[in-house]
């Protein structure tokens, strides 16, 4: 049966001709190949006469859009005076960079640096700790403008960078005038990189990744040049600033580790147009992109952490999240102040390092039953309790009875006994299920006969002291430790979970069977049974010892990554990423009741909406195509396939690699995390409206691969001299008029002014936003 007949152009068979080969350039080229070389070198050497000639709208719109991104970001940026949000994080950390004070965070240090150096550059000295959100910076005489004014001009050049991403990429104006309109009046770009928080800079070396490696791709039929090496180098030197300021930085990695793959894996093809390359050859690219895209990142992303650790050099709210040995590394350490050698027979309390519960013993008992209809041994509680109090005490007893008349200091893998003081009974555990894991053990203390007696063993306890040498001795604050029963190998945990009202409510204590488990970790904060006046009181100064960089480097690193993960309690603003895309819940980041003016962090509706709708478009047209080629049918022309597979494609593949991975994250997630996703949304509708709407004139136009190359490298202007604008224009301008007016609406909650009464909030509230009402 016959195919019926349709407009839609069918692929057409060609047989290749197999004239002489020439060498080219050191590799094998046919003779039309080698004409085709000749050609495109003229192209080239006429290239910028052309762009001289034809390429000052693009550079007219270039400037107009940057200077319009600066006003929008720098309008009001003096309101409020006052603390918003998490410029209580970020504020504070720059003032503990400028007091030189330790602090931890979870985040890279670079994007924090930046905020430090703009209070350096003003004279600041970091008085101002951005305690609350609302404090006042007038009263408090922080020069909050220099600081805000670094994510704003960040913020602002996003847009030009958007605009040269197109321009670059070879997109007609309209295409490049849309993409950076959806970035110009968006409401959550201006809201977010006004105000003393990191995303800005995420979101800027994010964009001059993009840019910089498509500069490069274009190269790369000049390997090897000045010019290769100059954007394949800064390619790498944006995606280490990305990393560098959040480790989300690390999706940038993906998306453009993925084209470079398969760069790569053409240069391996044999039949390449351009000729074979050798092993040796490849082995050279390879290399090169491996030293510009991971070897220099690393090594750069490694000397903001070196500044990180040379700048902060005083004890500070960072020290408990770092190990004794770092903290000992810090001048002014409680470490190298009050740190004492504990002795046999010495009255210690003992504190849980992530909780800060001392461990702790009253004379009430565990219920018969639990709520789960488990039976406890009825033994006397132990438990976790978050003050200091006498019950906190206990007596480091050894194994067996020493000398006396001399003194026994406590070591390294001794096995040990504790006492507990106010009830005079012996710690134990045994194969008893806990209150709330019944695969852990339970832990509860015994008279002293019984302790003596038959349950013994079960009051032996291995001390091991984190990266402990052996023979070491135990000391208050700066031993840190775990404490392993001796028969059943489990340590001593506790966590954050409090018991029932039987228990007051105070933290369980259990045996972990998982010994190695960072959160085992206990110290002993002080010794109860010595007077301040005693001799061993008596502490001569400690010089600040000195830790080799990687050991903080990768210290610092487990405690990060660690605590990043942990972030998993709720928040009244929290969002999940499914509802990003469509925009269907914002940030509420200040408010002032008096004026009834706030900010809410919300993006603009209508580019938000468009950009994901066009997201949908884009894989409805790439799965259409590709069913159609598989019914025969070729419905574009191949320039039109390439660029909307390679270029489109690789703006799609950078949108869904800062985006899905946050579904399988475990911790908060807020609006602020679709940011860099947004950006590259941007990019493919301006692609998209290309496609769609520039007409082609000429569409007999096949253009096959040697030409194709030969088109590429023409001026925009000779490329799209075969298609009509008038529809892009058309159509950039109704989306240019739909997103000022949205951005206009929803402006006085983006810049916390002027104030809206309750009628105008409720009319704002489109898909339920939580905005407030101001009393």
């Amino acid at each position: 049966m016959s195919e019926p007949q349709t407009s839609v152009r069918q692929r057409k068979s060609k047989k290749k001709a197999s004239p002489a080969t020439l060498s080219v350039n050191g590799s094998t080229a046919t003779d039309s190949e080698h004409e085709v070389v000749n050609k495109i070198h003229s192209v080239v050497r006429a290239a910028p006469k052309a762009v001289k000639k034809s390429e000052w709208d693009y550079k007219l719109t270039l400037v107009v859009l940057t200077f319009l991104a600066f006003v929008t970001r720098f309008y009001g940026i003096t309101h409020p005076n006052q603390v918003v949000f998490d410029e209580v994080h970020f504020g504070k950390f720059a003032s503990y960079y400028l007091q030189r004070t330790y602090f931890f965070d979870v985040h890279p240090p670079f994007g924090k640096l930046l905020f430090a150096f703009a209070g350096w550059l003003v004279g600041y000295k970091g008085e101002f700790l951005f305690e609350n959100i609302g404090d006042s910076y007038i009263t408090n005489k922080v020069p909050y403008v220099a600081y805000r004014a670094l994510p704003a001009t960040f913020g602002a050049l996003c847009v030009p960078t958007v605009f040269l991403i197109m321009w670059e990429s070879g997109y007609s104006l309209p295409a490049c005038a849309t993409a950076a309109g959806l970035m110009l009046f968006d409401n959550a770009h201006i809201g977010q990189t006004r105000l003393i928080l990191l995303d800005a800079t995420l979101v800027l070396f994010m964009a001059l990744s993009v840019l910089c490696y498509i500069r490069f791709y274009k190269l790369r039929h000049e390997p090897f040049g000045r010019k290769w090496w100059k954007w394949l180098l800064l390619t790498g030197v944006c995606l280490s600033c990305v990393i560098s300021t959040k480790y989300v930085g690390v999706f940038t990695f993906f998306s453009i580790g993925v084209p470079v793959c398969f760069d790569l894996w053409d240069l391996l093809d044999i039949n390449r147009r351009q000729g074979r390359l050798s092993l040796p050859d490849f082995g050279k690219h390879f290399a090169a992109r491996a030293t510009a895209l991971i070897i220099v990142p690393f090594l750069i992303y490694l000397f903001w952490f070196q500044v990180h650790f040379t700048i902060l050099s005083k004890s500070g709210p960072g020290d408990d999240f770092m190990t004794p040995e770092f903290q000992e590394t810090l001048s002014d350490n409680i470490m190298t102040l009050q740190s004492v050698g504990i002795e046999y027979g010495d009255v210690i309390t003992l504190r849980h390092k992530d909780t800060k519960v001392y461990l702790h013993s009253h004379l009430d008992k565990y219920p018969l039953r639990y709520d789960d209809g488990r039976i406890s041994s009825q033994g006397q509680q132990v438990t976790g309790y978050p003050h200091n109090d006498t019950n906190n005490h206990w007596q480091i007893m050894p194994k067996q009875a020493l000398p006396s008349g001399t003194e026994h200091p406590v070591k390294n893998g001794d096995v040990i006994r504790l006492r507990h003081v106010g009830t005079d009974s012996w710690l134990l555990t045994h194969d008893v299920a806990s209150p709330y894991f019944p695969t852990n053990q339970e832990f509860t203390t015994v008279p002293q006969d019984v302790a003596d007696g038959e349950r013994y063993d079960d009051t032996l306890f291995e001390l091991k002291i984190e990266n402990g040498k052996p023979g070491q001795q135990f000391k208050t604050m700066a031993s840190h430790f775990k404490l392993v029963h001796f028969p059943t190998k489990v340590a001593m945990w506790t966590h954050a979970s409090p018991l029932p009202d039987w228990a007051y409510k105070q933290a369980e204590i259990n045996g972990n069977k998982n010994a190695a488990q960072s959160s085992n970790i206990w110290y002993s904060e002080e010794i109860a049974s010595l007077t301040p006046d005693h001799e061993r009181m008596q502490k001569e100064p400690r010089r600040v010892k000195h830790v080799p960089f990687l050991k903080k480097y990768l210290e610092l690193q487990r405690a990060m990554f660690f605590h990043n993960n942990a972030l998993t309690s709720s928040h009244p603003y929290a969002s999940f990423p499914a509802s990003w895309p469509f925009l269907l819940r914002g940030v509420s980041f200040w408010t002032d009741n008096d004026t009834r003016q706030q900010i809410y962090f919300l993006g603009n509706p209508i580019g938000w909406w468009l950009a994901s709708s066009l997201l949908a478009v884009f894989a409805g047209i790439v799965g259409a195509d590709q069913l159609a080629l598989r019914r025969g049918l070729d419905a574009l022309d191949k320039r039109s396939r390439s660029r909307l597979y390679n270029s489109t494609g690789f703006f799609f593949l950078t949108w869904a690699a800062h985006y899905i991975p946050f579904f399988v994250m475990g911790r908060q997630l807020f609006l602020h995390h679709y940011l860099p996703a947004h950006l590259a949304s941007t990019l493919v509708t301006g692609a998209l409206i290309e496609f769609i709407f520039c007409i082609e004139l000429d569409p007999e136009d096949d253009v096959d691969g040697a030409k194709k190359e030969a088109d590429d490298r023409r001026p925009v202007r000779e490329r799209l001299a075969s298609q009509s604008m008038i529809a892009a224009w058309i159509a950039t301008l109704f989306i240019y008029a739909a997103l000022i007016w949205s951005f206009w609406y929803f402006a006085p909650l983006t810049y916390g002014k002027p104030g809206l009464s309750v009628e105008q909030v409720v009319a704002r509230k489109w898909l339920n936003y939580d905005l407030h009402f101001a009393k």
